[in-house]
């Protein structure tokens, strides 16, 4: 008789952000292959979403770095493990993957991490509590990049023949189409943000804070308008500063110097990312960090949207540089306002080319279900089964 998957996945908060959907599709997705599927989370908007009737969800506090709660926490998830059965344990953020490693290892379990992000560090402590990552049986990397990432810093880690490999994150490409749009949600919208159909629209996503590059996006658009002549543009910065206040205060006060007044909306939420995809006429990710992974990149893609991002990390991976969106020279203002001023020339025929091409490449590389699909692929080969 073949031995029944058990995937208990542990995760800091369920929230909108791609570990969290990641972790909430493929719980759903191993319930529907006759897997038992399990959440221990602190809690999280996504939380009120989950079927309960396919997914239990476990209430602890694995959000906190205290030493004595991860303790707490390997203990209770521990007692957990062996009432439920599990066989397979899969951490996605650190704090509760030492409790996840302490509990596997008490309970002989399998232990399987993804690595989200790349974890920069700038000591050895910090090293030594983001190499959690790497001690589990299976390490999952959600790009080449961070693949790339994890030999080059953590390699002394991955001489026992453990297993690490690229899983691609996925995103719901049902969920990211224009077809799920309706012409009422477009309208409110544009009404909303008193949006001028007639302009061309620029769409910068993702939260106010210096490595997300908003400064040299502002930057460009001054000289969109001054080096190039284009004023027929309006340009939305969407992200919550998050109590990054002073940095708020900057990029006001930039728009305020450019003449950018008429030209740029800022907008801290919108939680139905696909509507403001669709008014958007390109999307930029201006980061002057790299991306791990570029979600903002694949989703743009998967709504048929032109993406002009730097060319570093992630980005590097999710775009066709030409076929399906444009890469330009990273935290260089210059750079990307010559491809912006080309897109705006652009005509619509070849936008919409360039659009198809992008909703090609995601439902071929970057399709939830693949993500899914080739995560239990590999907890089968875990438990040899």
């Amino acid at each position: 008789m073949e031995k029944k998957i058990k995937v208990l996945q542990v995760i800091p908060k369920l929230g909108y952000g791609g570990a969290e959907t990641g972790c909430y599709d493929l719980a759903h997705f191993l319930s529907e292959k006759d897997c038992k599927s399990y959440i221990v989370t602190s809690g999280g908007p996504l939380l009120k979403f989950i079927k309960k009737n396919k997914v239990k969800v476990i209430r602890l506090p694995v959000q906190s770095k205290n030493p004595i709660l991860i303790l707490i926490n390997a203990i209770l998830l521990s007692l957990i493990i062996l009432f439920l059965k599990i066989n397979i344990v899969h951490a996605r953020s650190r704090a509760p993957a030492w409790s996840c490693l302490f509990s596997c290892f008490l309970t002989g379990r399998k232990f399987v991490t993804t690595f989200h992000g790349t974890y920069n560090f700038t000591n050895k402590i910090k090293k030594f509590y983001n190499s959690v990552m790497v001690r589990s049986d299976l390490v999952i990397a959600g790009s080449n990049f961070i693949f790339d990432h994890i030999h080059k810093n953590y390699n002394e880690l991955l001489k026992k023949n453990k297993r690490v490999l690229v899983i691609f994150r996925g995103i719901n490409t049902e969920y990211f189409s224009n077809s799920t749009v309706t012409s009422e949600k477009v309208n409110k919208l544009n009404t909303d943000l008193n949006l001028n159909t007639e302009t061309f629209k620029i769409l910068l996503p993702g939260r106010l804070t210096r490595w997300k590059g908003q400064e040299m996006f502002l930057e460009s658009l001054n000289l969109l308008r001054t080096k190039y002549a284009k004023n027929n543009f309006q340009s939305i910065i969407l992200g919550s500063h998050q109590g990054r206040k002073v940095y708020f205060k900057k990029l006001l006060s930039m728009v305020e110097k450019y003449q950018l007044k008429k030209n740029v909306i800022f907008l801290s939420n919108f939680k139905e990312m696909p509507v403001i995809y669709y008014i958007s006429d390109v999307i930029v990710s201006s980061s002057i960090e790299p991306e791990a992974f570029g979600r903002i990149a694949v989703e743009a893609q998967s709504m048929q949207k032109l993406i002009v991002a730097s060319d570093f990390g992630g980005s590097k991976e999710t775009i066709i540089d030409g076929k399906t969106g444009f890469l330009f020279k990273n935290g260089n203002p210059d750079s990307l306002a010559e491809y912006l001023n080309n897109v705006i020339e652009m005509d619509k025929d070849k936008l919409q080319s360039i659009g198809n091409e992008g909703r090609k490449n995601v439902l071929h590389k970057f399709d939830v279900e693949k993500m899914c699909q080739s995560t239990f692929t590999e907890y089968k080969k875990l438990l040899k089964i």
